[in-house]
């Protein structure tokens, strides 16, 4: 088990070991790249993911999706909890004013499978506004093939 888990709520590192391994397979099948280092099992996968040094984050396929899944640095920049992070609907980690672009960008993501180079501007959970860069979001697809979600990952933000 990872230490890790130990800040999750209960039964949440398993499905994220699971999680992981769609964020994984979805991102190397629609752009043909790794998004971290693969190999010495599902476990091994889900923990290299989580300590990765830029964020990924992902949301459900529900009609207002919820966040489902945040690495340390994710839920380091967005300044949630586990607990918080995986109860907060995605829609909210933009404000009202850049909702619209980013359900534009979503839509956009959904037809084409991937989407690269976005920019926009977010917000933590105490407010604090910053601009991400160079974003890839992608569709996540479970072990069947069936439409899981979407995700996200970027190296590069400002706080504004």
């Amino acid at each position: 088990m990872s230490a890790f888990s130990y800040e999750l709520p209960p039964g949440l590192w398993e499905r994220w070991i699971a999680h992981s391994a769609a964020l994984l397979d979805s991102y190397r099948n629609l752009t043909g790249r790794e998004l971290a280092p693969r190999g010495g099992g599902a476990a091994e996968e889900a923990e290299r993911l989580l300590a990765v040094p830029f964020v990924v984050v992902s949301h459900g396929p529900e009609a207002d999706p919820i966040l489902n899944y945040g690495n340390r640095v994710a839920m380091a920049l967005w300044e949630m909890t586990p607990a918080k992070f995986i109860s907060t609907p995605s829609r909210l980690t933009a404000e009202p004013t850049h909702q619209e672009a980013r359900e534009k960008l979503l839509r956009q993501t959904a037809r084409d499978g991937f989407v690269t180079g976005y920019e926009g501007v977010r917000v933590t959970a105490t407010g604090r506004r910053f601009r991400i860069s160079n974003v890839t979001i992608w569709n996540i697809a479970d072990p069947s093939g069936r439409a899981a979600g979407q995700a996200a990952a970027f190296a590069r933000w400002t706080f504004l």
